[in-house]
C-alpha cells in the first residue's frame, strides 16, 4: 500500500517510497531514537544500507550522509534527505575518503533475514521488495559482520555503531562488534518489537 501511495509514515514524518524499494518498518524507529540520543549539533552521521534513508531523514546532525547499492532507493533517499549527501556504495567501498575516522554515529538497518526464512515472509515483502534488501545470509548476520569489521576505520574516537538486529540474532551481531574492537551492548523496545546492537569505539570524542 505504501508504494502505491508513494509515502510511508516514519517517526512522525512522511517519507518518499517507490515500487521495488524496501519500506521502512515501525520497529526501525528504535534505531532512529538511539541514533538521536548520540547525535549532537556538530556530529557526522552516516546511514549505511540506507534504502530510502529513514534514519538520516529524521535524526538531526551537523553533517548527514546516506549510502546504498540500489539507485532506485537512493532516488527516494535524496528526496527524504535534501540536507544530506547520498552515495552509491557497497557498504564502505565507494564512500568519500574524507569521512574516514570522522563518523560519530554510524547507523545500519542491513538485511538480517536468514536466507531460508525469506520464503516464510509476508507476500508484500518477499514478492515486492528486493531480495538484496532482505537476505542476510545463512544466519542473517553476514552484512552485520562486514559492517562491524569495517567500522573502526570510519568511526571517530568515541563514535558509535548502531545496527538493527533481532533479539535472537543480537548475540551474533554484538559478537561481531566485539571482535572488531568495539564495546557492545543491546537496546530493546518491546512495544516496537525493535532491537538495536550498539558498539562504541573506545576513545574520547573530539
Amino acid at each position: 500500500m505504501e508504494t502505491v501511495l508513494g509515502w510511508v509514515e516514519f517517526a512522525g514524518r512522511r517519507l518518499v517510497v517507490a515500487p521495488g524499494v524496501f519500506v521502512p518498518r515501525r520497529r526501525t524507529e528504535l534505531l532512529a531514537r538511539v541514533a538521536a540520543s548520540y547525535a549532537r549539533p556538530r556530529s557526522v552521521l552516516l546511514e549505511l544500507c540506507c534504502g530510502v534513508a529513514p534514519v538520516a531523514a529524521v535524526v538531526a546532525a551537523g553533517e548527514v550522509h546516506a549510502s546504498d547499492v540500489d539507485p532506485v532507493a537512493l532516488g527516494c533517499a535524496r528526496r527524504n534527505v535534501p540536507h544530506g549527501h547520498v552515495h552509491l556504495s557497497d557498504l564502505y567501498d565507494a564512500l568519500p575518503g574524507v569521512l574516514r575516522g570522522r563518523v560519530d554515529v554510524l547507523v545500519a538497518n542491513a538485511p538480517y533475514v536468514p536466507t531460508d526464512r525469506i520464503a516464510l515472509m509476508p507476500p508484500e515483502a518477499r514478492d515486492h521488495e528486493p531480495t538484496a534488501a532482505l537476505d542476510g545470509g545463512p544466519d542473517g548476520v553476514d552484512l552485520h559482520r562486514r559492517i562491524a569489521a569495517g567500522a573502526p576505520d570510519w568511526l571517530a574516537p568515541g563514535g558509535v555503531l548502531l545496527v538493527e538486529t533481532s533479539a535472537a540474532q543480537a548475540i551474533l551481531t554484538t559478537k561481531a562488534m566485539r571482535e572488531a574492537g568495539l564495546e557492545p551492548r543491546v537496546e530493546h523496545d518491546d512495544d516496537l518489537e525493535g532491537c538495536v546492537a550498539v558498539g562504541v569505539r573506545p576513545g574520547e570524542p573530539g
